[in-house]
């Protein structure tokens, strides 16, 4: 950084030296009292001396409340950086992070958390004490698990784990209650959730299968061969009330809420027999069933509305 800057702009409260090819930012920037916002994205930062010493205790550790250091070359979160308390806003996407500092807690102030494109393999359960925190970015990443503490971060609005390592979540993530974006996509879960409940069209064999039961069409030992005879006997029931269709090897999975005792709600695999079954609007012009099954039906439909939010994230 030039030096003088504090003298020629003493009340400099946004400073964006992006783009530059800075390697090292000198003693001048703790000179200057107002600055709120620093922004050195794509540069050459990341090496010893990198920060100026002494940052932590400067008046800026005080003002600062947005810091953009991504694409650069940082391997790990400086710690100077650690006692910045007003920092409400700390981006590092882009750089050589394998790991998230424990520390990371003593930033009580934070909203927004971007840790995107880097190495980290994990999450320091520390990352759940951060009251204030809304937005955490740790996309582009190689986390394989998520620490249930993680739930205790009230205030979130949005948690970005896309092209991660991650084959499954803590039961405790549906305790993020205010969360409205999850974005799951590009990791084994989601890869292997989509490919089991893929739906495969039924064949004519199937169609024609459930034609005949549907229809009653009559028929007798005599008149198909015996494995189609043997064939049609297995035909399944569709569990919706309002469907009264059958299937034999092409059927949907769902998951499906049910009372029990009246107290618990439990979640059990059903299988029906075409998407259209599963769909929210299918009962919505129906009033047969019982309150019990109704309040069931809608509970299924809030899930699925949020699993879908979660998957196509």
């Amino acid at each position: 950084l030039p030096a003088g800057l504090s003298q020629w702009f003493p009340a400099l409260e946004v400073l964006d030296v992006s783009g530059t090819g800075l390697a090292e930012m000198g003693a001048e920037l703790l000179s200057l009292p107002c600055l709120h916002t620093l922004l050195a994205k794509n540069n050459r930062l990341g090496g010893p001396g990198s920060l100026p010493q002494g940052l932590g205790q400067a008046p800026l550790a005080r003002s600062l409340r947005v810091l953009n250091l991504s694409g650069n070359r940082f391997a790990e979160v400086p710690p100077a950086l650690l006692r910045l308390h007003g920092l409400r806003s700390l981006s590092l996407g882009g750089n050589r992070l394998h790991g998230i500092p424990p520390d990371i807690q003593e930033l009580q102030s934070l909203e927004f958390l971007y840790l995107g494109g880097n190495f980290i393999t994990a999450i320091p359960p520390e990352l759940a004490k951060l009251p204030s925190l809304r937005y955490l970015v740790l996309c582009d990443n190689k986390i394989q698990s998520i620490p249930p503490q993680l739930a205790q971060l009230h205030s979130l609005r949005s948690l970005s784990l896309h092209n991660n390592l991650l084959t499954y979540l803590p039961r405790e993530i549906l305790n993020l209650v205010h969360l409205e974006e999850l974005s799951l996509r590009g990791n084994p879960l989601v890869v292997r959730f989509v490919r089991d409940l893929t739906y495969n069209p039924p064949s004519l064999q199937e169609l024609a299968g459930r034609t005949v039961k549907t229809r009653n069409v009559p028929y007798a030992p005599s008149d198909l061969p015996e494995s189609l005879v043997r064939y049609l006997s297995l035909a399944s029931n569709c569990p919706n009330p309002k469907c009264g269709g059958v299937y034999f090897d092409s059927c949907v999975r769902q998951i499906k809420f049910v009372d029990f005792c009246g107290k618990y709600r439990l979640p059990l695999m059903h299988y029906l027999c075409s998407p259209e079954c599963s769909s929210p609007f299918s009962s919505a012009s129906q009033s047969s069933t019982s309150q019990s099954e109704s309040d069931s039906e809608d509970e299924a439909s809030v899930a699925a509305h949020r699993m879908q939010k979660v998957l196509l994230g």
